[in-house]
Formats: structure tokens, C-alpha cells, sequence
């Protein structure tokens, strides 16, 4: 299939949209049968198509639809509510809210009020940090962290390392990037133990990524059963996975489970939530406490109680001016429907792999190296990958975010908060990062990604991009039509292009369609026409 990829892709590079779309509906004609997907996009995101915008970053933030800014802003303009903490009438109908919202993250994260308390957050690093900040660490217990995990749960470690537990890592294999399960279950055997308790009485703890936000990969989560089975808690982040499949959290089981709610709806950007299960929140005690999170304290009597419920683990007043729209954010979500979601963005991401898989410069070099599973089994709809010119050198990934800013096309570089899969990616060793690290000074990003091309001929970055509830077909057709301006140029031209000065479109920016690149003769253009409004 890459091959024919690949032969339409060199042989026809002046395909045009039309063109391309219908073979795309030849293919996946279960992607918008109806018309709903259309719709969608022009009623509740048709800002995107107005702007001339490609939104190509889903796993940093998603969108919000239209209908969702109208209730909420029609909520506000209509009810009087108050600070939760309190009985009077105002107070009342945001607590009433409030719990609204609870239970419609609940009921979204499969995890029934009976058997899961949901702890609202500002997003989940901060529901991350909690379990961190919490959790019994002590000498004899463990922190085990896959190798692909966000910042936010390795930085986990350091709160296990001031307690005295040991943090380690478990490798991924190479090139897919998964978990390596062989030395996953040898780290849940060593040391033995049951209920999660070391043979020295101390927890031991794992944290996993249901999905990869580095590459898309999603990991088995047969693995919290295994851990289980072993004695070992699960801290699961899936901030990256819900999205666009939800969670099922009576089935899958976890100790703990962070997300964050505007990576699924898009608004309000404050909002993100910690499940416990009730059989462990007993575990989990806080080093402080604050207004709204207690029963009684004092200054006299020298202490305090806790709440029993999520207000124990919340902290203060919650953002309850927001919340309510959560509740009608997941509704919006509900309606469009999380299975024809998943669906439509499995058909996007299978045809960018094999349109990208297809990229290739006249001498036969991919221009496309994609960093993880090349095909669509066990991924989701994120894609890192690196360019490399005719030369076979890396293009730097800073010119190319700035080239696709000047057509308004928003992707991210970097390592995007996950060292860990990033330097499994890129072939970067302990003994080439270690030098970088406890310096007497801190070390600057720059410094870091310089030294590391001088040594290592790259810096340690890709290019991301991922898709979402608003994506389409045009979407991952100019993004192809922009990557193709790279072919048969060498890295070295590339990076030398100057985009310090370049004019970038931002969103208020409305018309104009999408503009040539500053580099490339005029024959090589991203479209074979003005861009439109398509859908």
C-alpha cells in the first residue's frame, strides 16, 4: 500500500484537491455518509475555514464548538451563583452545578460514582501532582514509569526520590516505541510482594500513558491488571487517549487517572479531573489542606479533618463559573459521538501515514521519517516525524514550524513534554544526556538542543501533528500539498532559509486563501489552487 502510495505520490505530485478527495471517499466511504461531518464543521468550527486555518494540534488542545461558548455564555447572563462554600440561594445553584459537572466527567470516564471519586483539577498535570504529593512513598517502595510518559508524571519521580523510594524506568522498543512487556512484567516482579506493599511494607507504584502524546502509540492497558496481579498501584494518564475513545475505567481498573477535559472539549481551558478509586483514596494523604477542603480547623487546637469526599482532595473554592461548561462541552462531544470521532480520525491518520510514507525525493530518499508505528494498529491520531532533505540530513524542525506559520497551519515541534519517547525516537543514550544534567547551573533549551546537534548531528526534537473532533479531509491534504515544497531540496538550503522576519497569519486573520511559501520556485505550489472553504 506505501508503494502505491508512493507512485501516485511521485508520479502525479499535481493531483489535484478534487482529486484527491475522491479517492479518499472511494476509499473511506464510511466517513461522512451523510453529511453530519460537514455539517459539523461549518456550523460549529466553521472559524477554522473562514481563517483559512489547518488546526493540526489536538493533543495539545482540542476545539470548541460554537454551541458550546452560546450556552455557557447564556448561563452566565442568566444565573446568579456564588462561591459554592455556603447555603444561601446563590451558593446553592453553583454547587448544584458544580456536582452537574462531576457527574458528566464521570459518566464520560466510565467510572461510576459508587466506585470513583472525581476530583476536579485545573487540568491533569495538576491531577498528577496531586497523586504525587499524596501517595505513600517511603525507603523499600517503588515508582516504576514507562520510558514514553509525559513531564507531568515524570515528574512523579522527584516526590518518590524525597521520600526514599527508588523511581525507575521501563524501556520501549524501537522503531514503534512500545512498552517492552518482557522487562515491564520483570520490573512487576522485582521485588515481590501483594496489595501493593514491598516485602519492606512500602507501596510500590506504576504510571502509564493510555496513549502516547509523543507518537500516538497506545499502550495495552492489560498492563493495570498485570500490575495489579503483581501488587503494584496504577497511576494511568489519559489525557492523551480520552479524546477521541473516551475511557472505560469500570473495566480498566485503575488505582488513579488523570485527565485533562479541555484536550476533549476545548473549553473551558481550567478544568481537568483526578479519578481515585474509593478503595485507595485512604491512601493518598495530603501534605496540607485549604479552605473548602476540611470540616473543622484550627489555630488554637492546632488541627484540622479533612473531607471525606473529593472536596478533600480539592483545592479551595473550585472554578465553578467554568464548570458548567464542562457539562455541556461533553454533551456537545456525546452528540457527535465518540465512536464516529474515533472513526473519522482513524480514516484521516491512516491516509497522512500513507500519503507521508509516500513523500519521497527524486533519488528515492523518504522525505518523511515517522517516529513510532508506521501504521495505524494500536495508534491514535497523533504523528511525530522528522523531515530529511535529498541529502539525507534532518531539516530543523524551528524552519519548518515557521514556514507552516506564514500558511496558517498550526502543528507543534519539539519533544512536546516527553523526553523519554523522544530520545527512544531519535537513538539518544544515557551517556549523551547524562553530561547535561546536575550541572551548577541550569542549562538553557537552546544550549541543550545545540549541543546535542554538535554532538549528535540533530537536534532532539520532531514535528507533531494530531488530529481531532473538527478534522478533515482538507486538513491533511494541505499539510501534504505544504511537506511536498521540501522535496528534492537539501537540508542544508532549508535550514538556511531566513524566517526570523516571516509574516505569521494569526487566528484573527480572515480570507485571503493560503500563500506560497518564501522558498521553491513558483511550479511546486502547495495547491493546485487558491484554497476555499472546504469541508
Amino acid at each position: 500500500m506505501a508503494n502505491q502510495a508512493a507512485h501516485r505520490q511521485s508520479a502525479d505530485h499535481q493531483e489535484t484537491y478534487e482529486q484527491a478527495e475522491a479517492g479518499f471517499v472511494a476509499r473511506y466511504p464510511g466517513f461522512d455518509p451523510d453529511g453530519a461531518h460537514r455539517r459539523l464543521r461549518r456550523e460549529e468550527y466553521g472559524r477554522l475555514d473562514q481563517a483559512g486555518q489547518v488546526y493540526l494540534d489536538y493533543t495539545g488542545g482540542s476545539l470548541h464548538a460554537a454551541s458550546q461558548v452560546d450556552a455557557h455564555a447564556s448561563l452566565l447572563r442568566t444565573a446568579v451563583l456564588g462561591n459554592p462554600h455556603s447555603r444561601n440561594p446563590a451558593s446553592l445553584a453553583s454547587s448544584e452545578l458544580v456536582e452537574a459537572a462531576r457527574q458528566a466527567i464521570s459518566e464520560f470516564l466510565g467510572a461510576p460514582r459508587e466506585e470513583y471519586l472525581c476530583v476536579l483539577t485545573a487540568n491533569a498535570s495538576a491531577a498528577l501532582r496531586l497523586v504525587g504529593e499524596s501517595y505513600p512513598f517511603a525507603p523499600g517502595g517503588t515508582l516504576a514509569l514507562t520510558a514514553d510518559n509525559h513531564n507531568s508524571v515524570n515528574g512523579i519521580r522527584e516526590f518518590a526520590r524525597r521520600q526514599g523510594a527508588r523511581p525507575c524506568y521501563v524501556p520501549l522498543t524501537s522503531p514503534e516505541l512500545r512498552v517492552d512487556r518482557a522487562a515491564l512484567s520483570r520490573a512487576l516482579r522485582s521485588p515481590g510482594g501483594a496489595n501493593g506493599v514491598s516485602p519492606g511494607g512500602a507501596r510500590r507504584l506504576l504510571a502509564v500513558p493510555a496513549q502516547s502524546n509523543f507518537s500516538g502509540v497506545r499502550h495495552d492497558l492489560d498492563i493495570v491488571a498485570e500490575a495489579h496481579a503483581a501488587g503494584w498501584d496504577v497511576l494511568v494518564d489519559g489525557a492523551a487517549y480520552a479524546p477521541t475513545s473516551g475511557f472505560d475505567a469500570h473495566r480498566i481498573a485503575p488505582d488513579f487517572a488523570a485527565f485533562s477535559i479541555y484536550k476533549i472539549t476545548g473549553y473551558p481551558t481550567g478544568v481537568g479531573c483526578l479519578l481515585i478509586r474509593r478503595d485507595r483514596a485512604a491512601l493518598l494523604r495530603r501534605p496540607w489542606f485549604a479552605g473548602g477542603t476540611v470540616t473543622i480547623a484550627s489555630v488554637r487546637g492546632d488541627g484540622h479533618y479533612l473531607q471525606p469526599d473529593e472536596a478533600g482532595f480539592e483545592d479551595g473554592t473550585v472554578d465553578y463559573l467554568s464548570l458548567p461548561a464542562v457539562t455541556a462541552g461533553l454533551a456537545h462531544i456525546q452528540r457527535v459521538g465518540l465512536p464516529a470521532i474515533g472513526y473519522r480520525v482513524h480514516c484521516l491518520t491512516a491516509w497522512l501515514l500513507e500519503a507521508l510514507a509516500g513523500l519521497r525525493h527524486a533519488n528515492g530518499r523518504a522525505l518523511v521519517q515517522v517516529l513510532g508505528p508506521q501504521g495505524t494498529g494500536q495508534r491514535g491520531a497523533t504523528i511525530a516525524f522528522r523531515l530529511r532533505g535529498a541529502d539525507g540530513a534532518p531539516v530543523e524542525e524551528p524552519v519548518v514550524e515557521e514556514l507552516a506559520c506564514q500558511e496558517r497551519i498550526s502543528l507543534r515541534t519539539g519533544c512536546f513534554c516527553n523526553p523519554g519517547a523522544a530520545e527512544v525516537a531519535l537513538g539518544l543514550t544515557a551517556e549523551q544526556m547524562r553530561p547535561w544534567f546536575g550541572r551548577a547551573e541550569p542549562v538553557t533549551q537552546e544550549e541543550f538542543r545545540d549541543g546535542i546537534a554538535a554532538r549528535c548531528g540533530a537536534r532532539p526534537a520532531a514535528i507533531r501533528v494530531s488530529l481531532g473532533v473538527a478534522s478533515n479531509f482538507a486538513d491533511v491534504y494541505q499539510l501534504t500539498r505544504f511537506l511536498r515544497r521540501f522535496l528534492n531540496r537539501r537540508a542544508i538550503d532549508v535550514n538556511a532559509i531566513d524566517v526570523s522576519a516571516s509574516e505569521v497569519k494569526g487566528a484573527g486573520t480572515s480570507g485571503g486563501g493560503i500563500r506560497s511559501l518564501s522558498f521553491g520556485p513558483a511550479d511546486q505550489p502547495i495547491l493546485a489552487q487558491p484554497a476555499r472553504t472546504v469541508a
